[in-house]
């Protein structure tokens, strides 16, 4: 595997699942999170709702991005820090 290869940040677009789904995915995806890793997810409005809920239940620790903020998709990166 190449370097570039290691060090892609996964991405997932959790605009295709229901939005019932959508908070459990990024809860789950956020819990697998080793020192150090990212991923970046692309929501089709805003989830300023979903932050709060991370930050209320997981207090500092994990960075939150914006990369893109609409109008038509929002690309947001979420990272632990390395300990």
């Amino acid at each position: 595997m190449s370097d570039s290869q290691s060090s892609a940040i996964p991405e997932i677009d959790i605009r295709n699942l229901v939005p019932v789904q959508r908070h459990a995915k990024i809860f789950e995806m956020v819990g697998s999170l080793k020192p150090g890793g990212a991923f970046v997810f692309i929501n089709d409005h805003d989830p300023k709702p979903l932050h709060y809920q991370l930050e209320a239940e997981h207090p500092k620790q994990f960075s939150w991005t914006y990369l893109e903020s609409g109008p038509h998709a929002w690309k947001i990166r979420i990272g632990k820090p390395a300990q």
